[in-house]
């Protein structure tokens, strides 16, 4: 039986929001268009959700993304922290950080007591669990193997944060375990020769497009607001005089 969690995420974290008719979301929204097109005409599951160098918000846009796939009904996703050395997603659903992914894979905790769900959404969360001394090793082993191939049978999306690709090679394993890759970048700090080298360590197997991050906050509100007021004006009968 999988516990359930209330969704109390850290305030801290501009998470979107299905009432909420705004730039950021519709971006999200548009991302899970594209992934979900993509599915079907592909096999594809599970994701890996990276970037090139750490703080160009993979973790947001994993969260995200995962939050904009469980608002569609029948939707069944789970978001997977796997970046064991550096987990952060327990600290932004405000849960314990195990048992989590690392305590099923050493055998310590069953799968069920391994996920939470979080109550009012079609969103499971797997933790990262207790520190280990050697995550590639662990990853490497197979029983992450196994569990990645098993989750897709359970979850429409499975959708795993992972740590950088160029400080660690642990992204660069789980891509070859995963369906599909989506690397992301900051605009203004993440440089091109970082981008290549983290294509180019993925061999470009299974890389499905690269999220922008941090594009300028005015252009997309522009962008957003003339298309919502040319729509609602054109519905809006006009005034009497």
């Amino acid at each position: 039986m999988i516990s359930e969690v209330p969704f109390t995420p850290a305030p801290e974290w501009n998470l979107i929001h299905p009432d909420r008719l705004d730039a950021h979301t519709e971006e999200f929204r548009s991302l899970r268009t594209r992934l979900n097109h993509f599915q079907k005409l592909h096999p594809v599951h599970s994701l890996v959700i990276t970037s090139p160098c750490p703080g160009e918000g993979k973790s947001f846009t994993a969260v995200n993304l995962a939050l904009a796939e469980a608002q569609l009904e029948g939707n069944a996703t789970l978001l997977a922290d796997f970046d064991f050395r550096l987990p952060t997603l327990h600290n932004l659903f405000q849960t314990e950080r195990a048992p989590g992914a690392t305590d099923y894979l050493r055998g310590t905790a069953p799968l069920h007591a391994a996920i939470r769900k979080i109550a009012g959404l079609n969103l499971y969360l797997m933790p990262a669990g207790e520190p280990v001394n050697n995550p590639l090793e662990l990853l490497n082993a197979d029983e992450t193997r196994e569990l990645l191939v098993q989750l897709p049978s359970v979850f429409n999306w499975v959708i795993l944060d992972t740590p950088p690709l160029l400080f660690t090679a642990d992204a660069n394993l789980l891509a070859t375990m995963c369906d599909g890759t989506v690397l992301v970048v900051r605009i203004g700090s993440t440089t091109i020769d970082s981008v290549v080298r983290a294509m180019q360590s993925l061999c470009e197997n299974n890389v499905l497009g690269v999220v922008a991050n941090c594009a300028r906050a005015g252009e997309l509100y522009h962008k957003y607001t003339y298309y919502y007021s040319s729509h609602y004006s054109r519905e809006q009968p006009a005034e009497a005089e």
